[in-house]
């Protein structure tokens, strides 16, 4: 909460200092133009300017030292101590020459290494899975990636630059950095909703790197997707009788959507789509807290402002190169134990195709567990029920 507030502070400051240059500059333009006091308010114009540049150059040092600040918490004992053996760092690394950031932790450095992927593309939850799956780092060396274009690692490349492939290729080429660190012969792979399918590109790539994938929110079809959530949405507004929602949808017309504030235009009704699931009595937890996970301490305060814009910049940048996709015609033999941990409420990626693709999927073992008070994101909607089944499948 101490960096929201100092954040608001620095905001205040700045747009009150903006303030009083303007104006002092519109008085000293009317003064000027009626040859009144012009010398006295050219002067007052000089020292609001001058205080403009101190606010800009203070909001650039507690920026600057926030982002050497970040770190992720120490993992200690019941007796407050620091848990020896255990693990828990913000590394840099450069990942197919990408500056990028990973999370690491876990009880026992020497336990086998489980490497989530977010969702997105441009989204982040280093922050979030520490607090929603601590649990986890009890059995398992958590890594968290901030994947390119997203939170810490937003501005590793440019957005342009950034295709599915790059993904791929960070994806494999970490893998091998956390395999050779860690000494391991495999680690496990966890992805969620665009993570899924993220990770069903890797284990497909190189399987001889995985010991299992568990893909949770499980996304499959993205241009199918798109259009049933799409008509998902208007179905509810339509019930509803939400005639504001109904002509908004109308108005930006069905996906695909290639051009504009991409992000945008499927908020409409990804948003509507999480609202609902938000208040369905068959759904436990809430789920996010944004605010939570966008100040906490592995951010500093640009990598706050760049959570946000990784979710709409990355994501219109790259999520267009996703309509082509279905996992069902390119993906649907893989030589990993794979894992469907779905939500039976999930209107967000909808389970009918996450159905009929399991149906498909040729794997060495392969299992669909089904969270029945879940919607799209079971490892916040039944967080103790997620973390159990993991180990079991993982590690039983």
């Amino acid at each position: 909460m101490s960096k929201i507030i100092i954040m608001l502070i620095m905001i205040v400051c700045f747009v009150l200092s903006l303030v009083v240059v303007f104006v002092n500059g519109i008085r000293c333009g009317v003064s000027c133009l009626q040859h009144r006091d012009s010398f006295l308010r050219i002067q007052a114009l000089k020292k609001s300017g001058i205080a403009f540049l101190v606010v800009l150059i203070l909001i650039f040092i507690v920026t600057w030292i926030s982002q050497l600040a970040v770190y992720t918490p120490k993992i200690k004992g019941n007796d407050g101590k620091v848990l020896e053996g255990s693990i828990a760092e913000l590394r840099k690394l450069t990942v197919n020459g990408h500056k990028e950031w990973i999370s690491i932790r876990g009880k026992d450095k020497t336990a086998p290494v489980l490497l989530f992927l977010a969702g997105g593309p441009g989204g982040t939850q280093m922050a979030a899975t520490r607090h929603e799956l601590a649990a986890l780092e009890e059995h398992f060396v958590v890594v968290n990636w901030d994947q390119p274009g997203s939170g810490k690692s937003y501005r590793c490349m440019k957005r342009s630059d950034i295709t599915v492939q790059t993904y791929i290729n960070d994806g494999v080429a970490l893998t091998e950095y956390l395999l050779e660190q860690f000494g391991q012969s495999k680690i496990y792979l966890m992805g969620e909703s665009w993570g899924s399918a993220l990770g069903i590109f890797l284990i497909s790539k190189k399987p001889e790197y995985y010991a299992g994938f568990i893909g949770t929110g499980q996304m499959v079809d993205f241009e199918e997707t798109e259009r049933m959530d799409y008509n998902k949405a208007l179905e509810i507004a339509s019930e509803r009788k939400d005639q504001k929602t109904i002509d908004k949808l109308k108005k930006q017309g069905e996906p695909l959507y290639y051009s504009g504030n991409i992000a945008m235009q499927s908020a409409t009704y990804l948003n509507y789509l999480s609202a609902y699931m938000g208040t369905d009595p068959n759904i436990t937890n809430g789920g996010y807290n944004t605010f939570r996970d966008m100040f906490s301490s592995e951010y500093g305060m640009m990598d706050s402002v760049n959570y946000l814009l990784g979710i709409m910049n990355t994501f219109n940048a790259v999520y267009p190169q996703l309509y082509e996709m279905d996992l069902r015609d390119q993906y649907v033999r893989v030589d990993v134990p794979v894992y469907f941990f779905l939500g039976r409420h999930d209107i967000n990626a909808p389970i009918s195709i996450a159905e009929d693709y399991y149906d498909r999927l040729e794997a060495s073992k392969k299992e669909l567990i089904w969270f029945e008070h879940s919607g799209h994101s079971p490892w916040l909607n039944e967080t103790d029920s997620f973390i159990k089944e993991t180990v079991r499948v993982f590690l039983d």
